[in-house]
Order: C-alpha cells, then structure tokens, then sequence
C-alpha cells in the first residue's frame, strides 16, 4: 500500500474529557484505498478517534489531514470536508419520518445539488449494490436492524465520499443479522473503497483488512497486517486482548 498518497494523516493527535487522556499521541496515516481495522478494549479511544477524524469530536492538540486538507474548526470548509467523508454509525441513524430513498438521495440533492432524478437514479443504484432496493419507499421503522444499517452505508456512498468511517457498525445488531452487513462492507473493502473501521468483528479484520491497528488507553499499541497481528502479536497488551477473544 505504500506507493499510494496517504488519504488522511494523523499526526500527534491528543484529546481529553476532563482530565481524561483519551487520545494519547496518536500518529498513523490511511493510504487512499486501505481498509484499516482499529481493535482494542472497550473505553481504548478507538470510537473518539474515528470520530475526530470527521471533527464530531474535536481535539486538543495536534492535525489531522484529509486529502491534503487540514480539519477546519468550524462553518462551511468544515461542511464540505464532512461531506466528503462518510459516517456509518452504530445507531443507525437514519431520519424516521422519510422513506428509505428520501433518506439516500437527501444529501445529494441538498449538499451535492444534483438533480432529484439523478439523485433518486443514483439511491437505486446504491440500494441495490446493498441488497435492500425492494425497500425504497419503505420507512426505517419498518425494516430490520441490519437492512437499516444497509440503508446507512448506502446512504454514506450516495456522496461519492473519498473515505468512510464506520464506528462498530454491526454492534447494535442480532447476531443474525452481522454477516449481511459485514458482505456489504467486505464488497466495498473488495471495491477500493477508502475505510477506517471500529469493530470487534475480528473474521472482517482477518478477510478485509489491510492493517489493523490496535488501541490501549488511548494509545496505538501496535500496527500490522492481519496475519502478522493475529498469528503473532508484538505487545503482551495485544497478546493479553487476543488471548480473550480468539477461542
């Protein structure tokens, strides 16, 4: 992955809660087109991370960089960085008083500015790329978790986005209902999509990762690619985290 330009650059990204230190120097970069995987306990500052990265969370020290782009602090610069990068979310997040569609084509037509055929033409596309196109005009309250969450990325791709974070998106989920996002998000993995990844799901680590970076008290502890870090951990931290979850 190393010949490609680096997508987002995190350099000495530090934040607090109070006199929590939740991110603690944190200094990685995403190659455009990397699916990067980031593991570790619960409470480790993986989710404050992913959401830094967008400036839901917003940091105390050092950059953050998309596409060569610093993370503005605030109005429409800030706008337009967000609307390049998409957000899937553990809740789903979808508004509950529109249709699938309307939830899809939204942003195009208000962000983007495209036309509402194309919009809606587009959402289609997307919709059926996720498996979920016989639900358009469904509301979300009608479907399942997992068709919901479906919705969800479709609905982040439907921005042409240049990155996606996807914060444990199959957490709030049955377990049933896990694999079927997981397939849609190895396709996009598969597909060159640019991806930063929070979960426990740790076969989707394995099968579409091409790092994983593993967290610990609001620190990177150790990065690797999949095989180098599931067959042999460098840090007892990792060791002590895998031996607990890998039965």
């Amino acid at each position: 992955m190393n010949d490609t330009r680096p997508l987002v650059e995190i350099d000495m990204v530090n934040k607090y809660f109070g006199t929590h230190h939740v991110l603690k120097d944190i200094t990685t970069t995403v190659a455009e087109g990397e699916v990067v995987v980031v593991i570790g306990p619960s409470g480790s500052g993986k989710s404050t991370l992913c959401r830094a990265i967008n400036r839901l969370e917003t940091i105390d020290s050092g950059t953050i960089t998309i596409d060569g782009q610093q993370l503005p602090e605030e109005g429409a610069q800030l706008a337009k960085l967000r609307s390049d990068v998409g957000m899937v979310f553990q809740s789903f997040n979808l508004f509950a008083h529109k249709t699938v569609l309307d939830n899809v084509t939204l942003a195009p037509i208000k962000v983007r500015r495209m036309k509402k055929a194309d919009a809606e033409k587009r959402a289609m596309e997307l919709l059926t790329r996720v498996g979920v196109e016989d639900h358009a005009h469904k509301m979300p309250a009608q479907l399942s978790g997992g068709q919901q969450q479906r919705v969800a990325i479709a609905r982040s791709l439907a921005m042409d986005p240049k990155l996606i974070l996807l914060d444990e998106p199959t957490s709030a989920l049955d377990p049933e209902m896990i694999n079927e996002v997981l397939d849609v998000m190895v396709e996009l993995a598969r597909a060159g999509m640019t991806m930063i990844v929070v979960t426990h799901e740790m076969g989707f680590a394995r099968k579409a990762a091409d790092r994983v970076i593993f967290m610990s008290d609001g620190a990177v502890v150790e990065e690797a690619e999949p095989d180098q870090f599931f067959t042999n951990p460098t840090s007892e931290r990792a060791k002590d985290f895998l031996s607990k979850i890998l039965h």
